[in-house]
């Protein structure tokens, strides 16, 4: 059982009957935990007292505990509820909605949740799902304790009872050795037995009662045990001797403790690790926190944020509660855990923050610490009761399954994580006034955090007058080839170093000349290449000496050049020994990747797959890569998947979990920072936001999940004037024509971006790059150019500015303001609109502001 030795002591002393081997224990440890009570109480709260002036606050039921210049903490000792009150605006926000005892909608244990501030998902033997919350579990017992610590309150829960049963009891006894038990015991003890126990003359035994056995005749039996010192081994062999199995069982017992604090104008909420404690056969999937924190009810305005994408919002009350409640991972799947088998186009979260905005004050939720073992959970009322609310849950321990297959039959069993998560679980509340009450003042907030605490890069300088036109090219791939009808694997080069400075060349031609080129597929095997442990040019595509002069040509033109790399997913087996290098499942098996067949929409599982990569060898490519990319001495590089992907490894005796496997990932990219100028990066998670100068496939919208109403580019409005970005290329998106894409580029102030090859269409044809469906340049040149021109209009004027506002004007029209003063109004709709006197036309836009 994981229960630290101090609270088995409590265990014992608290809750089990006197006369247990460990009350003496119990009791020093209890002696010990009043005394630091005593002394926390007089150095914390006299040292930080709550002033006088809020002591009469609106917080019936609760105790002033922590103060500082903007807020002040009050805790419920009884309930464990809690309230931040915000001293300039007198804002209460409280943990648990005030008014829930009246919601005539949640019933049962949607009733109870309402008063909860904690729950925990644990699996039983099975491996089946059970779930226990602080109020029905833990403060309706009266089990739950508040202490004030070191400039902080922590809330201690107990969730379920010790309390012993019937099956702390044997089930069958001789007679003979029903008769040597009694024997030992007083005469009052006697009785209760024989209470407890019915005589089956036939079998000559006694037998358990269990009818007989509540309340003071079950406290009696279980007393008379006790007085004669009967142990667990005497019930087992008890037990034994009537070919029964029996041990006494396992109390489901568990605690967790939420610790609060405060910094400034946040609460930090913390989940210590260390205090999820449970016993081995339950262990804890996930934690929940303040489900119910700031929830909107049935009859207020305003939105839940989550970071879906690009960012949507949910607005309350919107009525959609046929569809599924919101609900996703921080930083998408975990590949070690599991896969899709279709072809998941869900935006991943890329932001560890969710937030709620209401009519006069919002707050937004940062979490700082588990982000990796983070999902968001949001929902509206109407489905389990009348609020609205969004709040974080944490994996403490994953499940899989192991399947046994012997004599023709097959059973699943659970297998667990060795350990549970290597980290504390914390989330900063922000509180935010009126006037910062909207997703553009917590963009920017956030925004300003993230500087602060060195997470983003500098600020981008005035290098330029021209937009970043982005521009990937693929230089070879692997095609299935025949000699003499024999079938085999060569690389088909799809653009050499010479063509793609043809290609260059050509937009030169156009005035296209701040170019941003990626180029892909360049060594150990093409696109799908090899693991990076070492480095060697593609001889198809111009060997190591067209390598060379490529960079001479881009560094002569004065282009960014970013030669791409994968170091988290092995394309092939080729110098890759999936058995010791790829991550483990908790299966115990490589986890796999197999390519998805678009006809189909399902993972092709009769083509080769790819290999996760284990965490474990992440820093040796990155060292063998950068020695390798580096003989070429250029300033970028590329990276495919090491900013995107998020993978733990649960090898026996060696686990890495998701939250180890986010630091050897930033490892790895500081590394790279050091030799490289400029990094570029796919998709790009929070924690690699300080190592990067450029994204390419950024979130360009949310998933459009059917409750939400709102897609918003939260994350442009965090990484924009520190780290250029572009979305997806125009010519493989899902565009059905270039006036929307040009909307999109101007409302998130994104740059352009095309994915070409040099050869045509058809090269691809028969190749598992089923996805480069329209990849020729010479049939999107025009349209590039076109479409370059105009956003360049009017994205050169706001190059390096910072978007400071977005907000919604009407359906389908929106208006994005630029720090400078720039501002530019969109419209989506088939339909012309005026604003401000001014027309928009139907798919067009406007743009204006005096630039500062």
């Amino acid at each position: 059982m994981r229960l630290a030795k101090k609270w088995i002591a409590l265990f014992i002393a608290v809750v089990l009957l006197a006369g247990c081997a460990s009350t003496q224990q119990a009791n020093e440890a209890m002696e010990e935990n009043n005394d630091n009570q005593v002394q926390n109480e007089s150095t914390s709260l006299q040292a930080k007292p709550v002033s006088a002036a809020f002591t009469s606050n609106a917080v019936a039921g609760m105790k002033g505990m922590l103060e500082n210049d903007q807020l002040q903490l009050y805790v419920s000792d009884e309930t464990g509820e809690i309230a931040v009150v915000q001293k300039k605006s007198g804002e209460v926000w409280y943990s648990n909605p005030l008014e829930r005892d009246a919601d005539t909608m949640a019933s049962g244990i949607n009733k109870d949740m309402l008063s909860a501030q904690l729950k925990l998902d644990f699996y039983n033997s099975f491996g089946q799902i059970n779930s226990i919350n602080s109020y029905t579990d833990s403060v309706a017992h009266k089990q739950l304790k508040v202490e004030p610590i070191e400039n902080g309150v922590k809330v201690t829960y107990q969730f379920g009872s010790a309390k012993r049963s019937s099956e702390d009891l044997p089930m069958r006894l001789s007679k003979e050795r029903f008769e040597e038990l009694t024997g030992q015991m007083e005469k009052a003890a006697q009785r209760a037995l024989l209470i407890a126990y019915r005589e089956n003359k036939d079998l000559e035994v006694y037998e358990r009662n269990d009818s007989a056995l509540q309340g003071l005749q079950l406290e009696r039996a279980l007393q008379a045990f006790d007085s004669i010192g009967y142990t667990e081994e005497d019930l087992i062999k008890d037990a034994e001797e009537h070919n029964l199995t029996q041990t006494k069982p396992e109390p489901r017992v568990f605690y967790a403790s939420i610790v609060y604090t405060l910094d400034g104008d946040s609460l930090i909420a913390t989940i210590p690790v260390e205090e999820i404690q449970y016993p081995d056969v339950f262990p804890v999937n996930m934690i929940s926190m303040l489900s119910f924190f700031g929830a909107g009810d049935a009859q207020e305005t305003g939105s839940i944020l989550v970071p879906d994408g690009s960012g949507a919002l949910i607005h309350f009350n919107n009525g959609k509660t046929k569809y599924p409640a919101y609900k996703q991972s921080v930083y998408g799947l975990d590949m070690s855990m599991e896969t899709t088998e279709d072809a998941n186009r869900e935006q991943k979260v890329r932001l560890p923050v969710f937030g709620m905005i209401r009519e006069n004050s919002a707050f937004l939720g940062i979490i700082e610490q588990g982000a990796a073992a983070a999902l968001i959970n949001a929902d509206i009322s109407g489905r389990l009761n009348s609020y609205n609310y969004v709040y974080p849950s944490f994996y403490v321990v994953n499940k899989g399954d192991v399947t046994l297959d012997a004599n023709g039959q097959r059973r699943s069993l659970p297998k667990f994580q060795e350990n549970p998560m290597n980290t504390d679980f914390s989330v900063r509340y922000v509180f935010l006034g009126k006037d910062q009450a909207s997703y553009s003042a917590m963009a920017q907030y956030y925004q300003q955090y993230l500087q602060e605490r060195n997470g983003l890069p500098q600020r981008i300088s005035e290098a330029s007058s021209s937009s970043t036109f982005y521009l990937e090219l693929i230089g070879s791939i692997t095609k299935l080839k025949h000699f003499a009808g024999i079938p085999y694997q060569a690389l088909e080069p799809l653009t050499t170093f010479d063509q793609a400075k043809a290609i260059i060349a050509e937009l030169e031609e156009r005035k296209i000349t701040e170019l941003a080129v990626k180029y892909s597929g360049w060594f150990n095997g093409g696109l799908d290449h090899k693991v990076p442990s070492k480095v060697s040019v593609d001889s198809g595509i111009g060997g190591s000496k067209g390598m060379k002069n490529f960079v001479a040509y881009a560094e002569e033109k004065n282009i960014a050049l970013f030669p791409e790399t994968a170091l988290l997913i092995a394309n092939t087996n080729k110098g890759f020994n999936e058995r010791n290098q790829a991550s483990r499942t908790l299966r115990e098996i490589p986890a796999v990747l197999y390519p998805l067949d678009l006809a189909l929409n399902r993972r092709d599982r009769e083509k080769s797959p790819s290999y996760i990569v284990s965490p474990r060898l992440v820093e040796s490519y990155t060292k063998s890569m950068l020695k390798g990319v580096g003989q070429y001495d250029t300033s970028g590089i590329a990276l495919r998947d090491l900013a995107d992907l998020l993978n733990s490894d649960f090898l026996k005796n060696k686990q890495i979990d998701r939250v180890e496997s986010e630091q050897i990932s930033i490892q790895a990219l500081q590394m790279i920072q050091e030799q490289h100028e400029q990094v570029l990066a796919d998709g790009v998670n929070a924690y690699a936001l300080p190592y990067v100068t450029n994204i390419t496939n950024a979130p360009m919208t949310s998933s459009k999940f059917k409750i939400e109403d709102e897609s918003i580019p939260f994350y442009q409005m965090v990484i924009r004037g520190y780290i250029d970005y572009a979305g997806s290329p125009y010519n493989l998106s899902t565009y059905t024509n270039d006036k929307q894409y040009i909307l999109k580029t101007l409302e998130y102030g994104s740059n352009v971006y095309f994915k070409w090859i040099y050869e045509p269409n058809h090269s691809v044809k028969d190749t598992d790059q089923n996805d480069l469906f329209a990849v020729n340049y010479e049939i999107w040149l025009e349209k590039a150019t076109q479409i370059y021109s105009e956003v360049n209009d009017f994205l050169q004027q706001v190059r390096t500015e910072r978007i400071i506002g977005h907000e919604k004007l009407g359906e389908g029209l929106y208006k994005t303001t630029y720090e400078n003063g720039m501002y530019v109004i969109v419209n989506y709709s088939q339909t012309s609109v005026t604003v401000d006197g001014k027309t928009i036309n139907a798919e067009g836009y406007i743009t204006g502001g005096d630039r500062s």
